[in-house]
C-alpha cells in the first residue's frame, strides 16, 4: 500500500513508524516525556526491519529525547536515506546535553536554528516533511512562519511542511496560506475519531498523519491484564491529555469499548493492532498512521497490517455502530499536546 503525502507528490508507504518511543528518557522538572529506557541497538534493528518490510515513512521530532530520537534514526538510516521519507518537527526547546525539556519557541529564528540541529542529528541535508509542533499556537503566529518555510523549500533544506495540530480551523488556514503545506498531523484512532480534521485534509489536499493510532499502546492488547508502565514512561504521568492510561495502567472505562470492537478488528486473521490500523486506512484515503515501535517484533506486527489492507466498507460501518458510545467519551486535550 502506498500514499502520496498531500499535494507534495512525495510517495511513501501507507504506514509509517513513529519514533517518539525510541527517544529514551527526557523530562521537564518532575514531568517525564519519554517512554522509558531504550536499547539503541534494538531501535536501529527495528528501523531496519520496518524498512525491509516496506515501511518508508519515519516520523520524529527535534525534542524527542532532547534530540536522541533523531540521532538514533539518523544512525539507522545511514546509507539508505534515499529509500525513505523523513518527517520531523520543531517548536519545543530543550538542552541536548542534560536532556531537559524547555518551553515553546515559535520564532522564525528558532525554526531555522532547530532545523540545522535536526539535519545534523539525522545526518542529512534535507527533511522531506517539517512540521510545526506547537499544537495550539495562535494562528497569526503560525502564519508568520509561512514565509520562512517557503524560503527553506526554495533552498532545498525541506521538501514540504505541515502542522501537528488538532485544531481544524487552524489546520485549514495554514494549508491555504502555505503553497508547500502538505500535511496535518493529528490525534486519531478507532476509539477517537477526528472528523473535523479529516474533512480539512480531504478538502485542502493535505495528508492526515495519524499520531496515537494505537491509543498509546491501548490497542496493542498487552495492557489488558492490568500491567503498568514504568515511572519514567510518559503514560505514567497524569497529564490532562492522557486519557488512555491512569497512574500507568489502562483507564478502565476504555476496556468495554475495546472488547466490543475486538471481533470486527481481528476479523480475517488480523491482530487487534492491525485491525486498528486497517480502520484508519478505511477512514480516509489521506491517512498515514505512524504507530510507535521499539522492537523488531512490534515492527513486524505493524507492517503485517499492510498485507491485509483497509477494513471493508461493511466492517467499517459495523464498527462505527459498535463504537458510537466510545466517541462520546469525556473531552480531553488532544493526545500528546505537550510532548508528541
Amino acid at each position: 500500500m502506498r500514499r502520496i503525502i498531500g499535494r507534495s507528490g512525495i510517495e511513501t508507504s501507507a504506514l509509517g513508524m513513529g519514533c517518539w518511543v525510541i527517544s529514551g528518557p527526557w523530562k521537564g522538572g518532575d514531568d517525564q516525556f519519554g517512554w522509558g529506557a531504550v536499547d539503541d541497538d534494538e531501535s536501529i534493528r527495528t528501523v531496519h526491519r520496518a524498512l525491509d518490510l516496506g515501511v518508508t515513512f519515519f516520523d520524529t521530532a527535534s525534542n524527542y529525547g532532547a534530540g536522541h530520537s533523531e540521532t538514533v534514526l539518523g544512525r539507522a538510516l545511514a546509507g539508505r536515506r534515499e529509500e525513505v521519507v523523513v518527517a520531523s518537527k520543531w517548536g519545543w526547546t530543550f538542552d541536548e546535553r542534560t536532556r531537559e525539556a524547555g518551553g515553546s519557541d515559535a520564532s522564525p529564528a528558532y525554526l531555522r536554528e532547530c532545523l540545522e540541529g535536526s539535519l545534523r542529528r539525522l545526518g542529512t541535508d534535507y527533511i522531506d516533511l517539517y512540521q510545526l509542533h506547537i499544537n495550539e499556537l495562535p494562528i497569526t503566529e503560525a502564519l508568520d512562519l509561512v514565509e520562512t518555510l517557503e524560503d527553506l523549500v526554495t533552498d532545498g533544506r525541506i521538501r514540504s511542511y505541515g502542522w501537528s495540530t488538532d485544531n481544524a480551523e487552524h489546520a485549514r488556514a495554514f494549508a491555504i496560506a502555505g503553497a508547500h503545506c502538505t500535511a496535518i498531523q493529528h490525534d486519531i484512532s478507532v476509539l477517537r475519531d477526528a472528523a473535523d480534521v479529516i474533512a480539512v485534509c480531504e478538502a485542502t489536499g493535505q495528508a492526515s498523519i495519524n499520531r496515537g493510532p494505537l491509543a498509546m499502546g491501548l490497542l496493542s492488547g498487552k495492557y489488558n491484564d492490568g500491567r503498568t508502565v514504568g515511572r519514567d514512561d510518559v503514560r505514567s504521568q497524569n497529564f490532562e491529555w492522557q486519557i488512555y492510561f491512569r497512574d500507568g495502567a489502562i483507564a478502565p472505562e476504555w476496556l468495554p469499548h475495546i472488547e466490543a470492537a475486538r471481533e470486527l478488528l481481528t476479523s480475517g486473521g488480523r491482530t487487534l493492532a492491525q485491525g486498528a490500523l486497517a480502520w484508519l486506512w478505511a477512514r480516509s484515503e489521506t491517512t498515514i498512521p505512524i504507530p510507535g515501535c521499539r522492537t523488531v517484533a512490534q515492527a513486524e506486527e505493524n507492517a503485517g497490517a499492510l498485507q491485509f489492507g483497509p477494513l471493508s466498507r461493511d466492517e467499517f460501518d459495523q464498527l462505527e455502530e459498535v463504537l458510537k458510545d466510545a466517541r462520546t467519551a469525556p473531552e480531553a486535550k488532544p493526545l500528546g499536546e505537550e510532548a508528541s
